[in-house]
Order: C-alpha cells, then structure tokens, then sequence
C-alpha cells in the first residue's frame, strides 16, 4: 500500500503498548494474499453459501408487489411492464378541467386567436431553463427529423433513434425535465437510464395516427397522462365498424391496464347514418379505505434483494458504481454493513433496494469483468445499516520474512513472541491507513475538515488534487486545478471513475462556486459524503489514543472515560477505557485527554463546530471507541518453512488467521505484531 512518506512517519510514530522488537515482511503482494470475510450478526462467515434447503424456501417466497411504483411504458411494445428497468415516462399532461374530453375539428378554430402560440413559447422558454443552447437545439432538430421521417412514412425510425440530453443528478430537476419535454413534443418519450435523461419517438403515438387523426392521438394522450379522476374521452364518431374495432383493439392492447373503451351512439345525430363514437374511461379505482390500505403497506413492500459481494482488487465505492450503472439504480440504493480494503479479496453483505433477485442474477457475467461475483441472493425486507455485522475473519500471507536492521535473533522466536503478546494483550485500537487514502499528496481526513468548514470550493479542489503520476486520471485533475473547466475534465476524465465523473458533471451544470460546489458534493450518495468527515474524526481519535496512553499507559486514571457493557470483558480492565470520536453527542474525558480535544479543535478552526452541515444533509452525532482490542481466534503457520531447528528459509511466508470485532483494522493489528509499517 503506497501512501504519503509524512504521513507514513505520523502514523509510524503512534503509540505502541508492546515493547517486542518485531520483523519485517510485506503484505498484499497479490490480492490473494489478504482475504477479508464478514462476520454477521449472527457470527456466520458471509462467503458460506446458503443450504440447500435455504434456497428452495427462498425459491417460493412470494415475489413482493411493488405497488408503490408506478406501471411503466414499454417504448417498444407499448405495454406496461413492471419488470422494466427504465424509467418510461408518458405524454404531455392535460391540465384542462372539463371532465369529458371530446376531439373536435372546431377546437382547432378556438386555438386560432394565437393563444396556443404563445404556450407553445412558454415551453420552450422553460426548456431553456433546463437545457443549454447547444442541447436546446439539437433536442429540437431531433423532433423536426422524427416527424419529418414520419410524414415520409420512413421505416428507418423503427430503429429508435434516441438522443441524450444529459445527466441530472436531482431528482426533482429529472421529473421536471420529463415533463416539459413531453409537453413540448408529444410525439416523443423520455427515458430515464440512471441520471442520464433520453428522448426517444413514441412508437404507440404513431402507430394511432395510422387509425386517427394526428390531433385526436395528441389529445387522446394528453388526456392519459393528465390521469384526472372521472373524466373520460371521446373519439370522433366513425361510422365504419372495422375502423371502429381497430381503435377498441389498439387501446385495449397498450393501455388495458390503466383505462377501457365503450362505443355509443353519436348524441344529436340528425343523419340516418349509424354513427357511433369510442369513449373511454379510466378503470375505478379501489374505495378510499382500501386505498389507505395499499398505501400503509406500500413502505412494507418495497423490493429488496440481499445478497453477498466478492470482489478483487476493487475499491468499493468504484465497485457500487458499476453495480448501479448496471442495474440501472444509484449507488445510494446499496447498503452494507461496512467498507472493505481494495487490495484484497473481499466477501461482504449488501442489500440494493429496488431490484428483484431476478434482475441482480441477469448482470451476473457482465461482473465478472470487473473480478466481482454475487452469490447468495435473496429478498428481505430491509436494507442494512452501517455497523450491522460482528466482525471480519481475516486470512492473510506475510511474505519476505526477515529481521528487523541490526537484530540477530532468530527470526522465527521473534514472530513466535510478536504473536503471542498481541493475542494475549490486544493492540491499540487505531483506525488504519486505508482510512484516510492512499493518496500522497490529499488525505480523506483533509476533505472532511474542508467539508466541516463549509468550505466547499476547498474540498473540491482537494478531492481532484492530482498525484504526481502520468496516467488518464492525474491528467484530468491537473487539467481542472489549472483551468476549472469541468466540461473539459469530465471528457478526459475515465469512465470507471464514478465518484470524480459525478462531481465534475455537478460542476459542470452549476458552476465552480460556493453553490456550485455545494450542489457538486450533493450528487455524492450520503454515505459517501458522511465518509469524509468520519476520516477526519477517525484521525483527530487516533492522535487523541496515541496521546492518552503516552502520558497515562494503559491504565485506568481518574476522569477517564470507561465502557461498562458486560461484554466488554478482555480480561484487563484498561481495554474497557473508551475515547470519543467528534461528533455533536459526545462528552469529553475530564482529564488532560480532554483539554487536548479541545486545543487540537481550536487548532483546526472547530472550536464552534456543531458537527452538522445542513447544505450538505450531515449531522454526526460522534460514539464511543474502545482505545484496547484483542484478535480472536488467532492462529499462525509458516509454510515453506523447514526444521524447526534452523533458521527461516528465504522463500518462507507467515499465514495468520483471526478475527477482529466490528471497526478494528487487521493492518493495524498487523503493524502491533510486526512493529513495522505494512
């Protein structure tokens, strides 16, 4: 793991509880060499897979019925699917209040006095306030050519040509945009695929223009999307039946499930011809109390899909990202019980929220490509939280054993005494390395201190800080710091980097400004955001750990923090002493522990700081971490070793087996055994 010579020194220069000299060797040669189990709730290694018998009951549990999600449009077949995993978003909404809407040539004459023009120019002024001026136009030219090819009665717009019009990252913004695009041109549908937003020709709009007249099929879908409850719409009479039996067909095939159709005869018909007209009417909806009903049990049902991850040599956040584009969800639908390294192999539970066993198998070769599988798939009925889970086991490789510089003893009593003081008197608890990046330049802890600052232009800047490399990502953050042109970066910028893409498209959209900035650091899921500032947390406690036993030892001293849960029991009393990591809810040690909190947050600029960010939705409340932990289980083999007698062979490796608690790092553990940075 690579990380910054400085900050390699500080975190070298923690306080340590063991006073055995150590050796040196080196971890993560391959990904193979550090494999990390999760331990859940109920002390099951989440890489087991289920029983036999598990997955059959699993097999039959009724598929829950996401009711609280609207049916959705199949572009291509013009029937509701909700297995889709597209957001099809319908027609123009009719906001008229009369409930019986009639097609009618003399409704044509009553738009002449010039008032449709003018709502037409209202629409397109609202569309420039979504849109630039570059995608305005193209939007526009996309429209013109569909409708041309159609009055041309070309077959080539059959392929479906779509055009982009961009991601937009809030939601709201996203249903606001679907809505004034389809008001603007009836003729065409939005998709929604992750963020991105695409317009595509409504088939169903023209295969009904082929049975009636271009103004009937507007209004008919007009009146579809407008949805109002009671109203109903009436076709132009028609006195041929076939024609009469083509348009029953048509609206009963594509839209049965929302609406139905009666024919009657024309009112008022003076001729002697049979005319009759196709009304249609939306289907009842269920009595008010059953309604209330399905809408309290709508929280109930909502589709979740547990299953575990193993991945390889893969970032998790990087790995959500992919998962979400795939699925077409957001990363922010992922729960899991914690993070996990990224050199490494690594088994872990999540649930994504939103998508049925079904459709997580269906992406299961596309992971592959990315060293990701899932196994173990099955509805539940909520997502995880942070925390959620007992522990991690731990199978790592030391590999290139040798003694520490200037140590003659022999090597393997060495390890053998390392092993034996960390299994029976624990490790200090300090977060590790990987939590504050492994970047050389901008630690994680340094953007959160930014982001608890509000100073949200310096977090950006800090978070697309380049590191002195010559590859694709370092050029494109070092193409922003010196330009802040974010279009520019983001066509730069690779594919696979989610985080830094997402960011980049936010400025882009809102500018490099406070606001803009703030906006930016919103596109982040939560959890993501919350990150940052739990690493500057995270090292403000390690300092706060190294200092205490520093100055008191391992200790129990007056106005010292203690744990009194019963199952913090290591048989030493020093290992139930806790510290605060910041947060609004804490208290401080009332000792010198505590006078220390309080100049180091001074120091930074926090001595007012709530530990809420309101603009960016975080509140952190702070816990309790214990300063002592021990490994469980710990076991140890040296393969390739040979008589005991002798000295360790060159090629020998050292594998250690244990199990931490939840939120204890085995690199720290580590680096406790091995007295050596790892």
């Amino acid at each position: 793991m690579e990380e910054d010579a400085d900050y390699r020194v500080g975190f070298s220069s923690l306080y340590s509880i063991h006073d055995h000299l150590g050796f040196q060797g080196t971890i993560k040669n391959s990904p193979s060499d550090f494999i990390v189990i999760e331990i859940d709730e109920q002390g099951q290694l989440v890489n087991k897979a289920m029983d036999e018998y598990f997955l059959e009951v699993s097999k039959i549990l009724p598929e829950p019925k996401n009711i609280a999600k609207k049916p959705k449009l199949d572009f291509q077949t013009g029937t509701f699917d909700a297995r889709s995993n597209q957001e099809v978003t319908g027609l123009a909404r009719f906001s008229s209040g009369e409930p019986n809407l009639q097609s009618d040539s003399r409704k044509e004459d009553s738009t002449s006095d010039g008032t449709t023009s003018t709502w037409e120019e209202g629409k397109a002024d609202l569309l420039s306030s979504f849109l630039d001026e570059k995608t305005n136009e193209q939007l526009s030219q996309f429209a013109l050519e569909i409708k041309e090819q159609w009055n041309l009665k070309r077959e080539s717009v059959e392929a479906s040509p779509e055009l982009s019009l961009g991601r937009f990252l809030e939601k709201n913004q996203r249903a606001a945009l679907h809505s004034v695009v389809r008001q603007t041109f009836p003729f065409l549908i939005t998709v929604g695929k992750n963020s991105e937003i695409v317009v595509k020709p409504n088939l169903d709009y023209k295969e009904l223009c082929c049975l009636v007249s271009e103004e009937e099929a507007l209004d008919f879908f007009k009146y579809l999307d407008a949805k109002k409850e009671n109203s109903k719409f009436t076709f132009k009479p028609n006195t041929n039946k076939d024609h009469r039996k083509a348009v029953h067909h048509f609206v009963n095939k594509k839209f049965g499930n929302l609406v139905e159709t009666k024919s009657f005869p024309e009112e008022n018909c003076k001729s002697g011809n049979n005319r009759n007209v196709i009304t249609v009417r939306f289907r009842e909806k269920v009595h008010r109390s059953e309604k209330r009903a399905l809408l309290q049990g709508q929280e109930r049902k909502v589709v979740y899909t547990a299953f575990t991850l193993r991945k390889e040599n893969l970032e998790m956040f990087e790995a959500l990202g992919f998962l979400a584009m795939k699925l077409g969800v957001i990363p922010s639908d992922f729960s899991y019980a914690g993070l996990k390294d990224k050199k490494a192999v690594t088994y872990q539970s999540m649930v994504v929220k939103k998508v049925n066993p079904e459709r997580l198998k269906s992406v299961e070769k596309e992971m592959e490509k990315k060293r990701m599988s899932v196994f173990n798939i099955r509805p539940v009925n909520d997502p995880l939280r942070l925390g959620q889970l007992k522990g991690n086991h731990f199978d790592i490789i030391i590999r290139n054993l040798q003694n520490q510089t200037n140590d003659s003893a022999n090597l393997r009593e060495r390890i053998l005494e390392a092993i034996e003081n960390v299994k029976h008197k624990g490790f200090v608890n300090y977060y590790g390395p990987q939590r504050f990046g492994k970047g050389r330049k901008v630690h994680t802890d340094q953007i959160g201190l930014a982001l608890l600052k509000s100073e949200m232009m310096k977090a950006v800047r800090l978070f697309l800080t380049p590191e002195d490399l010559d590859d694709p990502v370092n050029k494109a953050k070092k193409y922003f710091l010196q330009t802040e042109d974010a279009k520019g970066t983001l066509s730069m910028m690779p594919e696979f980097k989610f985080r830094e893409r997402a960011l980049l498209e936010s400025l882009h959209r809102f500018g490099m400004t406070e606001e803009g900035c703030t906006r930016a650091w919103l596109s982040f899921p939560h959890s993501m955001r919350i990150f940052y500032v739990h690493a500057y947390s995270s090292k403000i406690w390690n300092e706060a750990a190294s200092y205490r036993l520093a100055i008191y030892g391992c200790r129990v001293v007056e106005g010292d923090l203690v744990c009194l849960e019963e199952d913090v029991n290591d048989h030493f009393s020093s290992s139930k002493v806790v510290l605060p990591v910041l947060g609004y809810n804490i208290l401080y040690p009332k000792n010198k522990v505590g006078q220390w909190y309080q100049e180091v947050l001074s120091h930074n600029g926090l001595q007012a700081c709530r530990f809420k960010v309101p603009t960016l939705k975080l509140n952190v409340p702070g816990c309790y971490r214990q300063v002592l932990k021990r490994p469980h289980n710990l076991t140890h083999q040296l393969q390739g070793d040979g008589d005991a007698a002798v000295e360790i062979e060159a090629d020998a490796s050292l594998a250690l087996a244990f199990d931490l608690d939840a939120s204890c790092y085995a690199t720290v553990c580590l680096r406790e055994i091995m007295k050596h940075d790892v």
